[in-house]
């Protein structure tokens, strides 16, 4: 029998002492620093503002655009959809391309922003848990998902993904494994950047009942 069994996070932001204000020191710094800062710098919002900010932007796009004042540059950071990556570095370099071709295209030197308006680079530490829920089937599963906190779904959908290199996210996995493919491959197919982390508790919801005899 297979159980999944439901963890939690927390997550500890730390300052890494490095700070930008320009493009190439942007592009610079970003080339080296962990991959949890990269993974903070893209993630943030969505762990910070998990019911309100559906299809949040990333900070190099936010500073790019409201420090630097360069909005075409900024709308390019925005648009890298970050769902197709499942490997950090990867992600890193799509962004890295972009500066790249930026400055390779600009003649002159690039804007700075202003004193106290610079870059600061983070990091976060994620501790995860055990919790106390956990389903031998689909119906244990429903009621646990309904149970368990937002920190728990954040965790099986992103950080299982993203930051551990999966293929998909912990839930379509574990459906797979039991048997129910129509559940599993529904819930990979949901793009959790659009949608909040309630909002997306309450279409897994739907669809493991949809698919709950399979």
């Amino acid at each position: 029998m297979s159980v999944f069994y439901f963890k939690t996070r927390l997550n500890l932001v730390e300052m890494l002492g490095i700070r930008v204000s320009t493009v190439p020191e942007l592009l610079q710094q970003l080339r080296q620093v962990p991959g949890s800062s990269v993974y903070h710098h893209t993630h943030r919002f969505l762990q910070q503002h998990h019911f309100l900010c559906p299809e949040p932007p990333n900070d190099f796009a936010f500073w790019i655009t409201n420090a630097l004042g360069l909005d075409d540059l900024g709308e390019q950071l925005a648009s890298v959809d970050t769902i197709r990556f499942t490997k950090i570095n990867d992600l890193r370099d799509a962004f890295c391309a972009i500066l790249e071709k930026y400055l390779q295209r600009r003649n002159g030197v690039p804007p700075g922003c202003h004193e106290g308006e610079e870059f600061h680079f983070m990091a976060c530490r994620t501790f995860v848990f055990a919790s106390p829920f956990h389903a031998a089937d689909a119906a244990e599963f429903l009621r646990a998902l309904r149970s368990i906190s937002i920190n728990s779904i954040y965790y099986h959908i992103f950080e299982s993904r993203l930051r551990l290199g999966r293929v998909g996210n912990d839930f379509s996995l574990w459906f797979e494994s039991i048997g129910n493919k129509p559940a599993a491959d529904e819930i990979a197919k949901l793009d959790p950047y659009t949608i909040t982390l309630e909002g997306l508790r309450k279409k897994i919801i739907a669809i493991v009942e949809k698919h709950a005899a399979n």
